[in-house]
């Protein structure tokens, strides 16, 4: 039972730690990487790819790590299943950056879909919204913080 607390805890906690890493590291002094995903382009890989290259690094270190201390070895569980997660939701259903064509009509996917839509209405790393991959804050809220900083009229 511990090690699968220790998983979805560590999922939770790697969605609160992305929107953190996205909104000050990636729209920060990491915007170099992260440019290119809010560029067109038609390409396979971006730059962007680089920070999951960086999080598989570390997933696969505590990974490793667990050999000696088990808990790691569960959080790098928990790690991988965010990143496969993402993967899915993020590259695939709102990017479809793979052979996954659904737009989803209802329910909670298509908020996260909408969400991170908005995310990039905003041109460049300023003013934008909605910095989760898995959770979406409710449209209006992101609709009325796009309106004050002039990205949405009314």
């Amino acid at each position: 039972m511990a090690p699968l607390l220790i998983v979805l805890a560590t999922v939770a906690g790697t969605e609160i730690a992305a929107v953190v890493i996205h909104r000050y590291v990636m729209h920060g002094f990491g915007w170099g990487w992260h440019r290119s995903h809010h560029e067109a382009h038609d390409d396979l890989l971006e730059e962007n790819d680089l920070y999951a290259v960086v999080f598989a690094a570390l997933a696969i270190a505590l990974m490793i790590a667990g050999h000696w201390v088990p808990a790691l070895f569960w959080i790098s569980i928990g790690l991988a299943a965010y990143g496969v997660l993402y993967f899915m939701v993020h590259d695939g259903l709102v990017h479809q950056r793979w052979p996954f064509r659904h737009v989803p009509r209802r329910g909670y996917l298509k908020r996260l879909y909408q969400a991170h839509k908005m995310h990039h209405a905003v041109e460049g790393r300023d003013g934008t919204v909605s910095f989760g991959f898995l959770y979406a804050p409710p449209l209006e809220k992101l609709r009325e913080s796009l309106r004050r900083n002039g990205a949405l009229r009314r």
